[in-house]
């Protein structure tokens, strides 16, 4: 029977190992699930991300709405008088392109009269084949350089990078829980079969201990004080199996199918080891440009800049030009010959609003604003690098702790197997063996426990300085 103890408790003390050691498995049914598969399907399916995406998708939509600022107007009408002394009858299309680059529009347009129309309407008068007429109407001071349509392109376009910052900035928090997620769930597997083991040596033990004190080889009294073990091993178990299913629970959350609903993981794929941790950055402040967050607020600054610009432009005088050169076409009409030839107008017009308290109003908000924006992007900057200097303490700190709950547990298991050896001589009592063997489990429950909170504080550091690669999402 001593032998037998010997080797459930070699066993187990290679159980307790197993978590340091790093396995490769072939991905298939049945193989264990690994955290590339969870980060992978937590990237397409989660619904946080779904809706980031969707949002991003609204406001692809919001800027092709913005575009349609700039689409060429076909406007036609006609006219004709039914009953009364004149008989004119007319007919006019024209389309207009705004200029994008350049505040005001081109137009080019057709028209057709015939018949007699009242002198208060002469200008409706064409040749027999019509006029044609194309013009330009350009702003030289207000509007020229930006005006309202162009800022709401722009500002929309701003708008889709500040969603997809807002998608990554999502994607990174969610992908940072699923890593807490699955190593909890491997935590907790990992730390069942270590009670489970220790129940295993206890109840073999006690079908030994039976026969001995039945031969009269030990006291009956020994039975009852291993009964007492065996029941605190069995809470340890149950205990256990409630953290893994809550532990498989909360990773359903991340891992889904392809319908995107969630599927709770099946035991039997637990793995055999935690998987390595998440490499630590040389320097985790060198990618702090490529923070989400803080691009949201540049893209903020960058669009209250503009909305400055805008505000700036009411303050200008409108000085607009307009250019038009039109052409009646065929034999002369009942207009007559004031029709004939090439007809050239140009003009200006000129606006100057006297007090302008709307425009410096808007400009001393949209000032203020941005000193605003400023500040908080200060503050947030200077949170984040805060946060990753605490989390840098916290990946060394978790380092030398695993380091130092390694040599405990290594020491657990030299003093638990010597004192099976001596148990097996006889040297040794049935309360000390005990001691050594749950003291080893317990080592091996805090080096796992131990791994677990490095592998989450890599996880919180990467997340914190926008790894991407560490996070799956490249």
């Amino acid at each position: 029977m001593r032998r037998g103890v010997v080797f459930h408790l070699a066993a187990l003390m290679l159980g307790l190992a197993a978590p340091v050691a790093a396995t490769a498995t072939e991905v298939g049914p049945g193989t264990p699930l690994t955290l590339e598969e969870v980060l992978q399907s937590s990237r397409r399916h989660a619904p946080q991300v779904l809706e980031a995406i969707a949002k991003v998708r609204q406001a692809e939509g919001k800027a092709v709405t913005a575009e349609g600022a700039f689409d060429t107007v076909v406007k036609a009408e006609a006219e004709s008088r039914w009953t009364g002394f004149y008989d004119g009858q007319y007919a006019a299309g024209t389309i207009t392109r705004p200029i994008e680059n350049w505040g005001g529009s081109l137009y080019g347009g057709y028209r057709l009269s015939s018949g007699r129309f009242p002198i208060y309407e002469d200008e409706r008068f064409t040749n027999n084949f019509g006029e044609i007429k194309v013009g330009a109407v350009l702003s030289l001071m207000r509007d020229r350089l930006i005006d309202d349509r162009r800022f709401g392109r722009t500002a929309a376009r701003i708008d889709i990078d500040i969603a997809e910052a807002d998608r990554l900035l999502t994607a990174i928090g969610v992908q940072r829980r699923a890593i807490g997620a699955y190593n909890l769930w491997v935590v907790a597997g990992l730390r069942l079969n270590i009670y489970r083991d220790l129940l295993k040596l206890a109840q073999e033990r006690q079908a030994g201990f039976k026969r001995q004190v039945k031969l009269g080889a030990r006291p009956s009294i020994l039975l009852t004080e291993n009964e007492q073990n065996i029941l605190r091993r069995e809470t340890l178990v149950a205990r256990a199996e409630q953290e893994l299913a809550a532990a498989a629970n909360a990773l359903s959350l991340f891992l889904r199918d392809e319908n995107g609903a969630p599927m709770r993981p099946d035991p039997m794929r637990l793995p055999t080891a935690l998987p390595s941790p998440a490499p630590t950055p040389v320097d985790p402040r060198a990618n702090l440009g490529a923070r989400p967050d803080l691009r949201q607020i540049d893209l903020r600054i960058q669009q209250a800049t503009n909305r400055l610009a805008l505000d700036r432009n009411a303050l200008r005088p409108r000085l607009d030009l307009k250019a038009e050169v039109s052409q009646d076409i065929g034999p002369l009409g009942d207009g007559g010959r004031s029709r004939a030839g090439t007809e050239t107008k140009v003009g200006v017009s000129f606006t100057l609003p006297l007090q302008r308290r709307v425009a410096k109003g808007r400009i001393d908000q949209t000032t203020a604003e941005i000193e605003a924006i400023r500040r908080r992007r200060q503050q947030t900057e200077e949170q984040i690098i805060n946060a990753i200097d605490a989390l840098a303490i916290d990946v060394q700190a978790t380092e030398k702790l695993r380091t130092l709950a390694a040599d405990e547990y290594e020491r657990a298991t030299t003093m638990a197997g010597a004192e099976a050896r001596r148990f097996t001589l006889g040297a040794s009592d049935f309360f000390l063996v005990n001691v050594r063997e749950e003291a080893a489990a317990d080592a091996g429950v805090r080096k796992l426990d131990a791994a677990y909170r490095q592998i989450v504080a890599r996880a919180e550091l990467a997340a914190a300085a926008a790894d991407l690669r560490a996070l799956g999402l490249e």
